[in-house]
C-alpha cells in the first residue's frame, strides 16, 4: 500500500478540526436553547399569575365602587360644585 499523500493528510486534519469545532458549537447552542426555554417557561408562568391577579383586582375594584360610566351614571347626583 502506498503512503498517504501529505496534502490529503493535512486536509483530513483540517476537516477533522472543523468537524470538532462544529460539534462543540452545537453542544453550546443546545445548552443555550435549554436555558432560554426554561426562562421563557418561567416568564410565561409569571405572566399567567399576574393576569390572574389583575382580573382579581378588577373584580375587587368593581365591587368597591360602581362605575360612573355604567347605566347608573344618569341616576347619580351632580358633583357638589354645580
Amino acid at each position: 500500500m502506498a503512503a498517504p499523500v501529505p496534502q490529503c493528510t493535512a486536509m483530513v486534519g483540517v476537516m477533522q478540526h472543523q468537524i470538532d469545532d462544529l460539534q462543540a458549537r452545537f453542544a453550546h447552542q443546545e445548552l443555550a436553547i435549554e436555558a432560554l426555554t426554561e426562562t421563557v417557561t418561567r416568564q410565561d408562568r409569571l405572566i399567567r399569575e399576574l393576569r390572574d391577579q389583575v382580573v382579581q383586582l378588577k373584580q375587587l375594584i368593581s365591587e368597591l365602587k360602581p362605575s360612573p360610566l355604567g347605566s347608573d351614571a344618569e341616576k347619580e347626583p351632580p358633583p357638589p360644585h354645580y
